[in-house]
């Protein structure tokens, strides 16, 4: 009866004791103890675009704000867009037109952010093609229809005269390292290529044909998801901007973690293509991703050329800015920059 007295007043007083602890811990530490939510991040290229995906997983930024994530590499935008109406992702830079053109066929994908001001991808070319002229009758490596290159192929085609779908033939080669392979061994004569991919395709011997930064307006690497998700769960959603945001200011801030990130991710080994592909990104990553709905401009004259009710509607109604807007507002991204 003594000892049963005993063990009820031990476990008494330990019950006081991880009561007062349960107060004398920090939010953060009770906050650890929270199962994280496994999500999906579509990439729809494993490239120096999508970078901050990598960067935010390596850091861990995404279990700092409740997540587990796992990236999937997929074949463009067209294919993004189709996980995610189908559920299989929640994330992805899905571009514009694609975003667009899957919302006017009763999708509810929305963006987020843009967090880059342009495009950087270059037309890489055989050396007997010369002009835009040329590529009439040639074969041109994209990543898939309704991706990014595709996009950035026919709007330039477009604009020099040519018909996309009669004077040249589209092919689907997944990524750059495939569309590079592609260009060597004669497959295809010309391919739309971002960096450092157009880079090490032009040391092979391949000249660029355009620019497309100096070509297009377009602001470039959407932060995509569902207004399904944002409606059902916000907290979800602006967990996700808020590693997204932190991992791009580690980025910027931090050469050697960056570089690290770029030499893995796309297991480049060359050090001045490494340091190239650090400096032009981190300069134009964007501490405060708005949507960039004046930039929209060029998709929506892109997605009229088929459909012309597109322009029956405006920029305002495929973006949701509330996430960058409370973000910058309450002072979360000038406090990333202040470290």
């Amino acid at each position: 009866m003594v000892n049963a007295r005993r063990f009820s007043a031990h476990f008494s007083a330990w019950l006081f004791t991880a009561f007062l602890l349960s107060f004398a811990l920090p939010c953060s530490a009770l906050a650890q103890s929270k199962p994280l939510k496994h999500i999906y991040v579509g990439v729809s290229s494993v490239s120096m675009g999508n970078i901050i995906i990598f960067v935010a997983k390596e850091a861990k930024l995404y279990e700092k704000y409740g997540l587990y994530a796992d990236p999937v590499a997929m074949r463009g935008s067209g294919e993004s867009s189709k996980a995610m109406i189908g559920g299989s992702i929640q994330f992805s830079p899905i571009a514009t037109p694609t975003v667009i053109n899957a919302d006017l066929s009763g999708a509810d994908l929305v963006i987020l952010g843009h967090t880059l001001p342009g495009v950087v991808h270059a037309m890489i070319v055989k050396p007997e093609i010369k002009r835009v002229e040329d590529l009439k009758g040639k074969k041109i490596g994209v990543t898939t229809f309704g991706s990014l290159t595709d996009f950035l192929v026919q709007f330039h085609l477009r604009k020099k005269g040519l018909n996309p779908q009669r004077d040249v033939a589209l092919i689907q080669i997944g990524g750059d390292p495939e569309r590079i392979g592609a260009l060597k061994q004669g497959s295809i004569d010309a391919a739309s290529l971002s960096f450092p991919g157009y880079g090490i395709a032009m040391k092979m011997g391949f000249p660029m044909l355009w620019n497309s930064a100096k070509e297009i307006d377009y602001p470039w690497i959407e932060i995509t998801t569902r207004r399904s998700i944002v409606q059902k769960d916000r907290e979800l959603v602006m967990n996700y901007m808020k590693a997204h945001l932190e991992a791009t200011a580690l980025f910027k801030r931090d050469r050697e973690f960056g570089k690290k990130v770029i030499k893995k991710t796309l297991r480049l080994d060359n050090e001045e293509l490494a340091n190239e592909s650090y400096d032009l990104f981190a300069k134009a990553f964007l501490p405060a991703p708005y949507p960039n709905t004046a930039g929209m401009k060029t998709s929506f004259e892109y997605v009229a050329a088929t459909r012309p009710e597109v322009m029956e509607h405006k920029p305002e109604e495929y973006v949701d800015r509330s996430f960058v807007e409370e973000l910058d507002k309450t002072g979360f991204i000038r406090k990333l920059y202040e470290k």
